[in-house]
């Protein structure tokens, strides 16, 4: 037994920050690497985008850690890909947005990816307009919607029903 505010609480009962921190730092680093392998390819910035490390938004569907670990990941990765100071801010509040709404639908499994995609779609092509001057708006909602659902919807899904066989060894506390 451990003593948490003079409380006898059970070993299992207490929260491990520094396992938490860790998660979080993990997949913002993984975020950071799989951003930079869509860069190679041209996918990651401007009107067409399909960043594989949306993918990882549905992370939160298993850990609260994710949801700091998404949001410094994407705030990184748009600083080190030299996007417009606009794009750096609001694009990674649209993924903490999604990250956060993610986390608090993770009773639902099914509406994991669609927290993020709202979130950038309706986020990112006015950033795009603004910071970036790219026109159409229509374009870009199509452009960035089509990404998100691949990106979150597709490799999302096929990344939460894989890490979900083993949930219990990846994101225990």
């Amino acid at each position: 037994m451990k003593t948490q505010n003079n409380k006898a609480v059970p070993v299992g009962i207490v929260p491990s920050y520094p396992l938490t921190m860790v998660q979080a730092a993990m997949i913002a680093a993984l975020y950071v690497v799989l951003t930079f392998v869509a860069n190679a390819f041209g996918l990651a910035n401007y009107a067409i985008q399909l960043r594989f490390s949306e993918a990882l938004t549905i992370l939160p569907y298993f850990t609260p850690a994710a949801v700091p670990g998404l949001f410094i990941g994407c705030l990184i990765s748009n600083i080190l890909t030299g996007c417009a100071l606009p794009d750096i801010i609001f694009g990674s509040l649209a993924t903490l947005i999604g990250a956060v709404f993610t986390y608090k639908l993770r009773a639902h499994k099914w509406l994991a990816p669609i927290p993020p995609v709202i979130a950038n779609m309706i986020i990112v092509p006015f950033v795009l307009l603004y910071a970036y001057g790219i026109k159409p708006l229509w374009f870009s909602f199509l452009t960035v919607t089509a990404g998100e659902i691949l990106s979150c919807g597709v490799l999302g899904m096929l990344l939460l029903f894989t890490l979900e066989k083993y949930k219990a060894h990846i994101f225990k506390n």
